[in-house]
């Protein structure tokens, strides 16, 4: 048994909160608080292993970006503002408490055993690689890997899979990279638009438009997921086309934020590369902001 609810990273909704012309900051301003519904269900807490299956082509450097940053949300460790202190605002979600995700197995597929176009179904097979109790699989495609979606609707999604006769159900995210297939509609802002104001990119932090394109999206679904990981937990709107935690905070990157623009971040003075968090190993990423359920509001790093 398996479900998504239809939980994806939309680029059709990102493009119109990006580029509705008549929406000024003022009005961002003025509009009344956001509330996510709690619908009374279940949240994941506590130590969760992140397995992760790459298929596809990845290089070593590529992977370290993402396994860098999966270790970031639980290491306190780095300069502020940190991928940690980020993703302490999962904790005010109802029942309070830390999810600390560590990571686990790895699995290489680079020999496209499933082909090149992968359909809903190939994404479970991949997801059920690791069917574990408090866990999390994250299933990452290739740049030429195209998938049921991507691109047309969808950057990336998250559902669960088990829970039949009374088994235990567990949470899965897909994320593709975006580079060559559609980077102005996943890689924002790492790359043009494809439709609205041309402005400038920015650069992106680790050099890699696609997969520092891949992290935004894969910080938005993490926060998906444990706040709203079986579709009973936080969102608002329809449950098959839901607002969560960071999809209702779409194109907010930093402060001043307004449609079209990112709002204000940190920009590296030699590299020219913006970032508003650090993390693990130097590192230094773009994160998305998150809603925070004790101001009912998007609350951005910088």
């Amino acid at each position: 048994m398996a479900s998504n609810y239809n939980l994806a990273i939309r680029y059709s909704a990102v493009l119109a909160l990006l580029f509705l012309p008549t929406l000024t900051v003022g009005a961002l301003v003025q509009e009344q608080p956001l509330v996510l519904k709690y619908h009374n269900g279940q949240l994941l807490k506590g130590r969760i292993t992140v397995n992760l299956v790459w298929y596809g082509a990845f290089t070593p450097i590529q992977r370290s970006i993402i396994v860098d940053f999966i270790n970031s949300l639980s290491s306190p460790g780095a300069p502020l503002p940190s991928v940690a202190t980020w993703w302490m605002t999962t904790e005010k979600y109802k029942g309070g408490g830390s999810s600390a995700l560590v990571v686990g197995k790895q699995f290489l597929h680079p020999s496209y055993t499933l082909g090149k176009n992968l359909k809903g179904r190939d994404l479970l097979a991949l997801a059920s690689k690791f069917n574990e109790l408090s866990s999390i699989t994250v299933v990452l495609t290739a740049k030429d890997v195209a998938v049921d979606g991507f691109c047309m609707s969808r950057c990336g999604t998250h559902g669960s899979i088990g829970g039949a006769k009374g088994g235990h159900r567990t949470a899965y995210i897909w994320v593709g990279n975006s580079e060559t297939q559609c980077p102005g509609q996943c890689a924002w802002p790492f790359h043009q638009p494809l439709y609205g104001p041309q402005t400038p990119p920015l650069v992106a932090p680790n050099g890699d438009v696609g997969v520092d394109g891949m992290i935004i999206n894969l910080a938005t679904l993490f926060a998906g997921t444990v706040t709203n990981p079986f579709n009973n937990g936080y969102f608002q709107g329809p449950a098959t086309a839901p607002l969560e935690a960071v999809t209702a905070c779409t194109g907010i990157f930093g402060s001043g934020a307004y449609p079209g623009n990112p709002g204000r971040v940190l920009v590296d003075r030699a590299t020219g590369a913006s970032y508003n968090v650090h993390g693990a190993n130097g590192r230094r990423y773009l994160v998305p902001a998150m809603w925070d359920p004790q101001t009912s509001a998007c609350k951005p790093m910088v």
